[in-house]
């Protein structure tokens, strides 16, 4: 039941690139690594050595991850909750519709999940007549690409029947599922609970299956150990800033219509399972400018308004922000896509700052939600998640209407989900309950 050493090493290798790119003093930490003898022990000792690292003198940032720090760091003058009157019925239909695009986003964009820029794309969709993309994807186009997902067979033009199952979609029913269970009081005590009962280990990636396993570990116990989740989160959990727990803020920015400061802090209460700095920063603004995005006009208002929510010395603030401006000088979309991919071109699939970009990029020039799920795809990278993400920020905007049915037609109404314990296979019902999530946290 044990970890082998050579699985072991490997996330510790990738436990210190992490730490390189926060930051931290790791000078020697390879070779020492290298050196460890083939003992659980040692590797367990190295471990807890890697999570306490001096930073570098040098480094400009400043990254809380508790909300106190967090708080402090965001910007003074940031709205308070809410930011506009609210009308609960309005943001039902528009909770309906967000939830709606985002498994269309989701579907749009799965055959495509393996990390191809705007140009691999572009590039397979002209060869048959694709391009601009405008409608889901035809398999004779992944043919041209030479690459395709392992989900194509059910999620490609002409093969789908229904919401074919996926972690970004299983993320949005279970954010639902804790609402329903646990309103404004979700720790992320609740979250490992809800995940042992509902989350297979192979539904999941990166963190997520990291501390899913842990935390099944820990249930061999059979009752609360006592366990430390903090300490669980920052000892040997490689990749704590990917886009995990920014895949998992849907629900609460559905459910916080105008609260966009409420809806940040419900999805910290969920990121902070499994996730730290630029992860849980990912996460509280995808679910702020999903709850502005319910309640204001102006398209890149709600990301202006997430912005002032997360720490302003952070490195995700600083490439956000210069992300903002670039799509706000931007021409149209093409032109917005290079100059992101110009200057984050390296942060590709599920590295969280390039694709934050890209779903701006996509709120400010979409036509409707249709055209605006077919820009963020056709730009690439994690294009399933951020398909589903475009989707919930999309739908909250625009609200019910502007998704013409020949995206969702192809579904005949059914959802199947990755979760275990969870019965719903009626979109349009799931839609339902996702609608009712507003007035539950008012009430």
């Amino acid at each position: 039941m044990l970890a082998t050493h050579e699985m072991l090493r490997g996330k510790l290798s990738g436990v210190i690139s992490n730490k390189a790119a926060q930051g931290h003093v790791v000078d020697g930490l390879v070779e020492a690594l290298a050196a460890l003898p083939d003992s659980h022990d040692a590797m367990w000792a190295f471990a807890h050595r890697l999570a306490h690292l001096p930073m570098r003198d040098d480094w400009p940032y400043v990254e809380p991850s508790d909300l106190a720090g967090i708080r402090a760091e965001a910007d003074p003058d940031a709205p308070a909750d809410p930011i506009a009157e609210v009308d609960l019925d309005d943001s039902a239909g528009r909770v309906e519709a967000a939830f709606l695009a985002a498994c269309a986003g989701c579907v749009l964009g799965k055959p495509l999940e393996f990390g191809p820029t705007l140009a691999d794309i572009r590039a397979g969709a002209e060869a048959v007549g694709e391009w601009p993309l405008g409608d889901y994807v035809p398999e004779a186009m992944l043919d041209r690409m030479g690459k395709r997902h392992a989900s194509w067979a059910e999620t490609t033009r002409g093969n789908i029947a229904y919401v074919a199952p996926d972690d970004d979609v299983n993320y949005i029913v279970m954010g639902m599922l804790l609402l329903e269970g646990h309103g404004a009081a979700l720790t992320p005590a609740h979250v490992r609970d809800a995940w042992l009962r509902h989350l297979p280990v192979v539904a999941c990636w990166g963190p997520e299956r990291t501390m899913i396993v842990k935390a099944g570990i820990d249930a061999l116990n059979y009752g609360d150990s006592g366990a430390d989740l903090e300490d669980w989160v920052t000892i040997l959990n490689p990749g704590d800033e990917l886009c995990g727990a920014l895949i998992r803020a849907d629900a609460y920015g559905y459910a916080c219509p105008g609260r966009p400061a409420l809806a940040a802090e419900l999805a910290w209460q969920d990121a902070r399972w499994t996730h730290r700095r630029t992860g849980l920063y990912g996460a509280m603004f995808v679910a702020a400018a999903i709850a502005a995005a319910q309640v204001v006009d102006d398209r890149l208002a709600p990301f202006e308004i997430a912005l002032r929510l997360v720490p302003r010395r952070s490195r995700f603030h600083e490439i956000v922000a210069d992300c903002l401006a670039a799509v706000r000088a931007a021409s149209d979309w093409l032109d917005g896509y290079e100059r992101v991919h110009g200057r984050y071109g390296e942060y590709g699939h599920c590295k969280i700052y390039q694709e934050v970009g890209t779903l701006m990029n996509t709120m400010r020039f979409a036509r409707d939600v249709g055209d605006g799920l077919c820009i963020q795809v056709a730009q690439g990278n994690d294009t399933d998640s951020f398909g589903c993400t475009a989707g919930s920020l999309l739908g909250a905007f625009f609200g019910p209407g502007h998704l013409a049915d020949r995206w969702l037609t192809p579904f005949n109404d059914e959802i199947r989900t990755g979760l275990a314990n969870f019965f719903e296979r009626s979109l349009s019902r799931l839609a339902k309950r996702m609608g009712a999530l507003p007035r539950r946290i008012a009430e």
